[in-house]
């Protein structure tokens, strides 16, 4: 017999979402671009679906293309 002490509480986003799952449904098709800092400068970073920036250009139709150019879809973050 097990106590309600031992019973996780359930997560009120739903079940964890798989690394499969993301996979699924495109997720690693699309590349974010969204205004940040870098050395103090305004830029305009490139992250992965996962949240890991991988890029960075000075003005964001430069952002853009290079994701297009990495047959990426680019999305906005606001």
């Amino acid at each position: 017999m097990t106590s309600t002490a031992d019973k996780k509480p359930p997560n009120p986003l739903g079940p964890a979402t798989s690394h499969r799952d993301f996979v699924s449904w495109g997720i690693e098709q699309v590349a974010y671009v969204k205004a940040g800092v870098i050395d103090e400068q305004a830029v305009w970073t490139i992250h992965a679906a996962d949240g890991t920036r991988i890029g960075w250009a000075p003005a964001r139709e430069l952002a853009l293309a290079a994701v297009r150019q990495n047959d990426l879809e680019p999305l906005s973050v606001h």
